[in-house]
């Protein structure tokens, strides 16, 4: 790995990190901050996936999260979105697909399908190199906002005694039946849209095995709110499946990290009683 930036806040650190990555098959980069316990003890891990457009940088600079995750002794992990320096058709000709939008899938569509594998990457591969490389231990949470939140909630639902906890701002909750999800899943994917399911936390909802209560938080005045994100679409999911769903619609806010820095210190105080902070 190489250092790209050590940074000190809040008591700890803040590094970033450039490292070859095996799933994606090339570089990519990530951040780390490590409060002040984490330098007489190996303290537990949330992984935070960002949205659309986004890197690794956006929620270390906007959230105003590291303050309360000193005060709970929490180390957060903050990976970049999709791999970087390929040139597929397509991957730089819109915002909502290709780099910067790797919606956390392992896709199947060549090109695509060569390093396109942000499922694998979140899941597996960056946590062993965290947990072999820095004074954590193996127990874990995961949150995210928009395609992140999507990223957070599937990646739960996928591996039952994986994560503690799971918690989302802004979720993509039924990605099947948007035009988000449905260019992106077209795109990695292919056209078997029954493949899609597996992708989808709608869909995951009613088959999972992992019965982690779910924490999300929704603007009411998101520009994306009706036409991406359908929230109503995941409470009759869980609705009917019987699984504990915790949906804060929050009046007055946005799309925005406004939004995220307005709930985060929640979502962190969720996890650290999950992670027995």
């Amino acid at each position: 790995m190489e250092l790209l930036s050590s940074t000190k806040v809040s008591g700890g650190w803040l590094k970033r990190y450039r490292h070859e990555s095996l799933s994606v098959k090339g570089d990519m980069v990530f951040a780390i901050f490590l409060p002040a316990q984490a330098e007489s003890e190996n303290v537990p891990v949330l992984y935070w996936l960002s949205g659309l457009t986004c890197t690794d940088e956006n929620f270390s600079q906007k959230a105003g999260a590291f303050k309360k995750a000193a005060e709970l002794g929490l180390a957060i992990v903050m990976p970049d979105t999709s791999p970087r320096g390929t040139d597929y058709p397509a991957e730089h000709e819109s915002y909502d697909f290709g780099s910067g939008a790797g919606f956390y899938v392992n896709a199947t569509v060549v090109p695509y399908s060569n390093t396109y594998h942000m499922y694998d990457y979140v899941v597996k591969e960056l946590p062993t190199l965290v947990e072999e490389h820095f004074p954590v231990t193996d127990k874990r949470s995961i949150s995210g906002h928009s395609m992140g939140g999507h990223g957070a909630l599937i990646c739960a639902l996928k591996n039952p005694g994986r994560y503690q906890s799971v918690s989302a701002f802004a979720p993509i909750t039924n990605p099947t039946q948007c035009p988000w999800g449905e260019k992106a899943f077209t795109g990695y994917l292919g056209d078997d849209r029954e493949a899609w399911k597996a992708w989808d936390t709608c869909e995951l909802i009613a088959i999972s095995q992992e019965r982690l209560p779910l924490l999300v938080d929704q603007g009411e005045a998101d520009n994306f709110l009706e036409e991406q994100l359908k929230p109503e679409a995941l409470e009759q999911a869980c609705e009917k499946a019987g699984h504990e769903l915790t949906l804060r619609r929050q009046s007055g806010y946005d799309h925005s990290y406004f939004f995220i820095s307005s709930f985060i210190d929640d979502h962190l105080v969720h996890h650290a009683k999950a992670l027995g902070l």
